[in-house]
């Protein structure tokens, strides 16, 4: 064992019991967090135009701050990003990460001297965790590979500005740089196939003992190592043993990417955002991440079924209950103030508090009145696939079809499968069985005849990637929606096989 492995398990330890405290009072935790971002954005612009002066508790503070989304505070963010000072937060950002929203197009989020901890953090506490449950440090004597956007940075009113995976690339510990690949070099290749075959050269003899990604990303590398070496990655890479990955649901992707690695190896899920770094699995065998209560993100919860509203209830940590559907609110030394992030969550665990990543808040089908959530397209798929082991697909997305004849309306299944059901039809009325089962207003739908069955489009090989490089969302932190209300993107995918 190396020197970095064994003094890695004394520190596992100590992160372990000092997490304690807050774990076991996550409502002082949370209250905490709460009047220290309140008091210190007192004299910001946006504090004084919401009088944080007077806000004493949580109710006062729904007062006076409604949720919002990036559009609805985008008036601070320009003057933000035009190099204004004291405006969210104190001073001016250390950085701005720049996203591609759905319905605002380019993001650019701050990061603080204050919030870049989160981040830096909640990725290594995660390794940690994983280390002080299961002993394992022994991947920190291998090669470890990131696969992440450009560290290359810009500059926007004074501020660094990229990529969050990018920004973060900066701030790795050294004790763990001459352990990273890609290189620094290879990491600032713009375009992902480029990027990928450099990463392979880099790779493909080296010792990896962890790889993190976005699982259809990293999917896209370990068959690319296969067809350049014939063999599977536990032939090239003997002692792989930690897979990392967060941004989306792993399920749709297990099956295809532990064949191509041959074998199990364990996995940690993380949650990290542009507005932060939410939560990681801290336990093998629980699916349920810990959310981290203490860093400096201050959380609301507001039941889905509320969320379009006027006037939803905003929930605290101590006040919501498991296996219910919330849209996920922070507020945070970032300069976050009731930032509706977009995605939901439900609580697997509220001893200690633990949630899922079940979906986007905007992500959904409802053009019948349905409201199908990603979760339950995700768990439909799942469910069929386990009665059809022979599949595997690469990627996925839902849309409405919408018919002028009555009863003939659908949705619309566009997947890519790499191993296709034999007999697509059975697959077919499967899938639609399950869904129906896990949505009762689809049920509805389909019994009373005012929906037909769902109907799958096989899509070739390769249309999800060149849609994806055809947006210029190629590889690094993007992701396809698992499902939409509209058909924006299935037109798009289909353009790509029919051009």
């Amino acid at each position: 064992m190396g020197v970095k492995a064994w003094l890695s398990k004394p520190l596992a330890a100590y992160v372990h019991k000092q997490h304690q405290s807050w774990i076991q009072d996550p409502v002082e935790a949370q209250k905490a967090v709460f009047e220290k971002i309140i008091q210190k954005a007192q004299q910001t612009v946006f504090g004084r135009d919401h009088d944080f002066s007077g806000i004493k508790t949580h109710a006062d503070f729904v007062q006076a701050v409604p949720v919002r989304d990036y559009e609805g505070l985008k008036q601070y963010f320009n003057r933000v990003k035009e190099g204004e000072r004291n405006i969210l937060w104190p001073g001016k950002p250390l950085y701005l990460a720049k996203t591609s929203g759905t319905t605002s197009g380019t993001k650019y989020i701050p990061i603080t001297n204050d919030s870049i901890p989160n981040h830096i953090n909640g990725a290594k506490d995660a390794l940690l965790a994983y280390i002080h449950e299961t002993g394992n440090s022994r991947f920190l004597d291998g090669k470890m590979m990131f696969l992440s956007g450009s560290p290359v940075l810009d500059e926007m009113g004074g501020i660094n500005t990229g990529r969050l995976s990018g920004i973060v690339n900066h701030h790795i510990p050294g004790y763990l740089r001459t352990n990273q690949l890609p290189s620094y070099e290879t990491n600032c290749i713009e375009d992902w196939e480029s990027k990928l075959d450099q990463i392979i050269e880099e790779t493909i003899d080296e010792d990896m003992t962890l790889i993190s990604g976005i699982p259809p990303w990293v999917q896209m590398y370990f068959d690319k190592l296969n067809r350049q070496t014939g063999k599977l990655v536990k032939d090239i890479f003997p002692n792989f043993s930690l897979f990392v990955y967060g941004g989306v649901n792993f399920e749709p992707y297990r099956k295809k990417l532990y064949e191509s690695i041959g074998r199990q190896v364990d996995s940690i899920e993380t949650f990290p955002a542009s507005e932060g770094f939410f939560a990681y699995q801290n336990e093998q065998n629980d699916r349920g991440l810990l959310l981290l209560l203490n860093a400096g993100i201050f959380f609301e919860f507001i039941p889905a079924e509320e969320y379009f509203s006027e006037n939803p209830t905003r929930l605290t940590i101590g006040e919501v209950e498991p296996d219910v559907n919330y849209a996920l609110v922070v507020s945070s030394n970032a300069g976050l103030w009731a930032y509706s992030i977009g995605d939901t969550v439900k609580f697997t665990s509220v001893k200690p508090y633990k949630v899922v990543v079940s979906g986007r808040i905007k992500h959904f089908i409802s053009a019948f009145g349905e409201h199908v959530i990603g979760e339950e397209v995700e768990k439909a798929m799942k469910c069929t696939m386990d009665k059809y082991p022979s599949v595997e697909l690469v990627e996925f997305t839902v849309a409405p079809y919408v018919s002028q004849d009555k009863g003939q309306s659908y949705h619309e299944w566009l997947v890519e499968f790499s191993k296709p059901p034999r007999d697509l039809v059975a697959f077919e009325k499967e899938l639609n069985m399950q869904l129906q089962k896990l949505n009762s207003y689809y049920d509805d739908l389909i019994t009373g005849h005012i929906l037909s069955d769902l109907k799958i489009k096989p899509l070739p090989m390769g249309t999800f990637r060149n849609y994806m490089k055809s947006q210029g969302k190629l590889g690094g932190q993007n992701k396809v929606p698992r499902l939409s209300n509209d058909r924006n993107l299935a037109e798009g995918l289909l353009s790509i096989t029919n051009s």
